[in-house]
């Protein structure tokens, strides 16, 4: 039914990962009608959920380059949003370590490379005060950079803020509506033809991800061609947090920034990621070999983590393509926008992304007139160094929900769940009750609470424990 549109938008959005959420959080200060279309049953559930996890300054980012300005820009933006919003954050600092002297003399290109990309505070540190920092780090380290403004932040809650300020300022969205073809009428209004409807709209803006390709040649476009970078990971248990108080970086290679080791917000400490261009964008499992080459990485860069106990594995499939650089590019006569080729900095630049495609969408002649109803919000924080609500007497006073925790690896309450399963966007699913709460992504993995997790979310959401777990014919 393309020329049948069920729905009429000013700009649609494609893509409800942290880009596609945050222009349309961008877009939602003006008057205009917008849709955020998503493929998935939730917001943030491709890439977005599964990355390093760190708010970037740029510092090693090529300089000149769209990136190395956006992330510049998108560090400063995000540090201020989330800490209003309830976006979990740890300053941590990170130490790029050099291992030999061949990445010893690199040091100083790198910190000028930082001063060019307008980030100014990195700092040499000696061995003694390296391993003085950082004691449990393997034997050999010669020295590192300091950047003291690279800190950790959840890729969860991030892309569920925009979202829901977004919705709560009068975005729709659409989720389980996956684009299948886009053709534009006569009066140049493009009609988005999805399995749920057709949505009709003057612009759009393509943040689809590992498929932002697919969709540029619907427009005609073949400027680049996406190909998924597989990362895995590994995810230490909470006992490991102690080992490393700040993200250690090794020195980049031409094709990847290497493997790392990194607290987590949740407590954990992460290891990894592997880098290996694939051709399937659906090929997220974990293999021997990745997990082989990140303990022995992680051997050599702390022994001591490595006989901790694991508790999970995840794999991200991040968005590379064959230029150096984000591919973001405007179609005024088209009334297009391509944002494509947003690698794993995609999260600390999201927001001047965002700003940064608004305005082009003005130049290229959409009117903007601001609203006076744009709606803040305030995310429930569940970052491991922030309150929870088991700790609060006056939460669990107003709501008694708050005092009975479910999930005890995490010290998650039923209020909390429940409150997930009620949001703005709400919790369909176990996977989005994770990403919400952290409920069953702790020590035992949902081992002890997933059965009472499982029963308490279906009731609330009004679907059977089998439709839940997708067990239903």
């Amino acid at each position: 039914m393309p020329n049948d549109p069920t729905e009429s938008y000013d700009v649609a959005v494609i893509g409800a990962g942290v880009i596609g959420a945050a222009i349309a959080r961008e877009l939602a200060r003006y008057q205009l009608r917008v849709v955020l279309i998503e493929a998935t049953a939730d917001v943030g559930t491709g890439t977005s959920k599964a990355n390093t996890a760190i708010l970037h300054t740029g510092f090693d980012a090529k300089p000149g380059t769209l990136e190395a300005r956006l992330v510049r820009r998108g560090h400063a933006l995000l540090s201020e949003y989330g800490t209003a919003a309830g976006i979990p954050i740890e300053r941590t600092g990170a130490l790029l370590i050099a291992w030999d002297a061949e990445q010893l003399a690199a040091l100083p290109a790198i910190a000028a490379a930082a001063a060019r990309n307008g980030y100014a505070a990195t700092r040499r540190v000696t061995t003694a005060e390296l391993y003085a920092t950082e004691p449990h780090l393997g034997a050999g380290a010669l020295g590192a950079l300091a950047i003291p403004d690279e800190h950790i932040i959840c890729p969860f809650t991030t892309p569920l803020a925009f979202a829901t300020q977004a919705v709560a300022s009068g975005v729709a969205l659409r989720l389980s509506s996956p684009v299948e073809s886009i053709t534009r009428n006569d009066t140049g209004v493009h009609l988005l033809q999805t399995p749920r409807a057709t949505f009709a709209s003057r612009y759009v803006i393509n943040a689809a991800g590992l498929y932002a390709d697919r969709i540029d040649r619907w427009f005609g476009h073949e400027t680049f061609s996406v190909t998924p970078r597989r990362g895995e990971l590994l995810v230490f248990d909470k006992l490991a947090r102690p080992l490393v108080s700040h993200i250690l970086l090794q020195v980049p290679t031409k094709t990847s920034k290497g493997v790392l080791i990194s607290p987590t917000v949740f407590g954990n400490v992460m290891l990894g990621p592997t880098a290996e261009d694939i051709p399937d964008k659906t090929a997220t499992a974990s293999t021997a070999a990745g997990i082989a080459h990140l303990r022995e990485r992680g051997q050599r860069i702390m022994p001591a983590l490595i006989d901790e106990e694991v508790t999970a594995i995840y794999v991200g499939l991040r968005a590379a393509t064959e230029h150096s650089d984000y591919q973001i590019a405007f179609y005024p006569d088209q009334h297009y926008v391509c944002v494509g080729g947003i690698r794993s900095t995609g999260l600390s630049a999201s927001m001047a992304i965002a700003e940064y495609v608004v305005a082009g969408l003005a130049d290229a002649g959409l009117q903007l007139e601001e609203r006076d109803d744009f709606q803040n919000v305030t995310m429930q924080n569940i970052g491991e160094a922030f309150a929870r609500p088991y700790q609060c007497a006056e939460m669990i006073a107003a709501n008694p929900d708050y005092g009975c925790i479910m999930c005890h690896c995490e010290r998650v309450t039923r209020g909390e769940i429940l409150a997930a399963t009620r949001a703005l966007i709400p919790a369909r699913n176990l996977d989005g009750v994770r990403r919400r709460t952290r409920a069953l992504l702790g020590r035992c993995q949902g081992f002890y609470c997933s059965a009472a997790i499982t029963s308490f979310v279906a009731e609330a959401t009004g679907q059977s424990v089998d439709a839940l777990l997708g067990l239903d014919p």
